[in-house]
């Protein structure tokens, strides 16, 4: 028996589309998520970052600025400039290939005044001592146990919620009047390279290789491997921030403010997103708040240095009350705190950066002298110059 002839099927044959990968992975994730909620899973990658320098490199502001004056100890300070030195390079690297336009961050082309940023940074350093550290160095104490950092953190974030548009904004706006917009990026890089006609790569090259000069100048900072990773962990961290948001930024979805790392509002944000999650939205400072918190505590088990901590005393508590205040507060005046205006905005090299930090140091340091002391006369008395000192004396 003949077999039938097998029919051909090719003009019944239905092609299937197969589905090609898309051109930029970016693009892919922009098209499944929210910006919001990837501007949080970066703010929290780069965040774990600096949760693991400050627990494990001891990278803390007011630690720099205690060895410094109490100790005659500036390696932690050196620290800092590296990794402000790798942050400038970095994110002006970023700007110079045109992923990031740093022109339009918040800390260049937002109002701002010389007073309102140094008395405001003022205020935040001196709350600053009397908490025992700053925003971000209260989110790695978190992380490790520290029970009465929680109470500060919530004074800080609420603080700075009510700075912004609550029962203090009024009296910030009408002490401190916002002016109007600058007409062009108000940086010290920009301007040098206005009048120049450097590159803006370059001039932050040239910061670079200075700070690096002065911190690697250091025997004990240049053979510290946890401290220089640390360090550079930081700096990267910083840049990391301005290319995820500066990204977010620039596509066709929903944008993203440009911002990079900073604990002073986004404390408060974090505080609304928690108690309202259904009416409030993911951001960056969000994912900052959480990664920090998160990297710390990954790095104090990893260490076994996790332990529950407490306050000793009312006197204690009310300190750090008063200093989670302050640095709400002022961190708002300042527009930053010594990540945000210390680290963020000194990787752009804004004007404010240098205000801001200078003002930081004064009110740290006249709280630490004030803790020592327990005087805010002798506390001011310690921060004049000592010919003045030997002229009361004479």
């Amino acid at each position: 028996m003949q077999r039938p002839a097998r029919q051909s099927n090719s003009s019944t044959t239905c092609s299937v589309a197969i589905p090609r990968p898309p051109a930029d992975w970016r693009t892919a994730l922009l098209e499944e998520l929210s910006t919001g909620t990837i501007a949080a899973i970066g703010g929290l990658a780069g965040g774990m970052v600096l949760g693991i320098a400050a627990r494990w490199g001891r990278f803390c502001t007011l630690g720099a600025i205690e060895d410094l004056v109490l100790g005659n100890n500036a390696d932690r300070l050196r620290m800092w400039a590296l990794a402000i030195g790798i942050a400038a390079l970095a994110s002006f690297a970023l700007d110079a290939t045109g992923t990031v336009s740093v022109s339009g961050s918040f800390y260049l082309a937002a109002p701002a005044t010389v007073l309102s940023t140094f008395v405001g940074a003022i205020l935040f350093g001196l709350g600053m001592a009397f908490v025992g550290t700053c925003g971000f160095g209260m989110l790695a104490r978190i992380g490790g146990g520290d029970l009465k950092s929680i109470v500060s953190f919530l004074v800080m974030g609420i603080s700075a919620y009510a700075a912004v548009a609550g029962a203090t904004a009024y009296l910030r706006v009408t002490l401190f009047p916002m002016p109007d917009a600058p007409s062009s990026p108000a940086g010290f890089g920009h301007a040098i390279a206005n009048a120049t006609g450097l590159p803006l790569l370059a001039i932050a090259g040239i910061v670079f290789l200075i700070a690096a000069g002065w911190a690697l100048s250091s025997p004990s900072l240049r053979t510290s491997f946890r401290r220089l990773a640390s360090a550079i962990g930081v700096g990267l961290a910083i840049a990391w921030g301005w290319y995820v948001t500066g990204y977010l930024a620039q596509s066709d979805f929903e944008a993203e403010r440009l911002v990079s790392y900073t604990f002073t509002v986004p404390l408060g944000e974090t505080l609304v997103y928690f108690m309202t999650m259904t009416g409030a939205s993911l951001n960056f400072g969000i994912g900052a708040v959480a990664g920090v918190v998160l990297g710390a505590f990954l790095t104090a088990i990893r260490r076994n240095e996790f332990r529950w901590e407490a306050c000793d005393d009312a006197i204690e508590l009310r300190r750090q009350m008063i200093g989670g205040f302050l640095m709400g507060t002022g961190g708002v005046l300042a527009q930053g705190c010594t990540v945000g205006q210390g680290l963020s905005a000194a990787a752009l090299l804004a004007w404010s950066a240098p205000v801001a930090l200078a003002g930081i140091f004064i009110g740290a340091w006249l709280g630490l002298q004030y803790l020592v002391t327990g005087n805010i006369l002798d506390a001011l008395r310690a921060l004049a110059p000592n010919w003045l000192k030997q002229g009361e004396t004479g």
